[in-house]
């Protein structure tokens, strides 16, 4: 497996993780700029360590990473995952565009037929 590659567990986690509305907010807000989970916590009408379970679940799908400043801890996105997960939805996207293509090639191929 290549490094653009994802295994069948990271795409699990990646998209259980995204699965929840709360944790695509969390990598949207730190995509535009890092965050503090206490600043995240204090976005949401959920306690602290709530907050940190989401971002958790988030940390394991490698979709953001924790850094440790004095007493805080920072959280910042890695696009990196998220340009591996987009690519593998443009895979399956080319497959059923193909597949559509391909379905009208037959349909013509039978519409000219009985043309005939």
């Amino acid at each position: 497996m290549s490094d653009t590659e994802l295994s069948d567990t990271d795409v699990d986690r990646i998209f259980q993780a995204l699965a929840d509305a709360t944790r695509r907010d969390i990598v949207a807000r730190v995509s535009t700029r890092e965050q503090s989970v206490s600043d995240l916590a204090r976005a949401y009408t959920m306690s602290f360590a709530a907050v940190q379970k989401h971002v958790a679940v988030l940390e394991r799908a490698r979709l953001v990473t924790k850094e440790r400043r004095g007493r805080e801890q920072i959280v910042h996105p890695d696009p990196s995952t998220l340009h591996r997960a987009a690519r593998l939805l443009d895979s399956y996207g080319e497959i059923w565009r193909g597949r559509a293509d391909r379905m009208d090639q037959l349909l013509a191929e039978d519409r000219k037929g009985m043309k005939q």
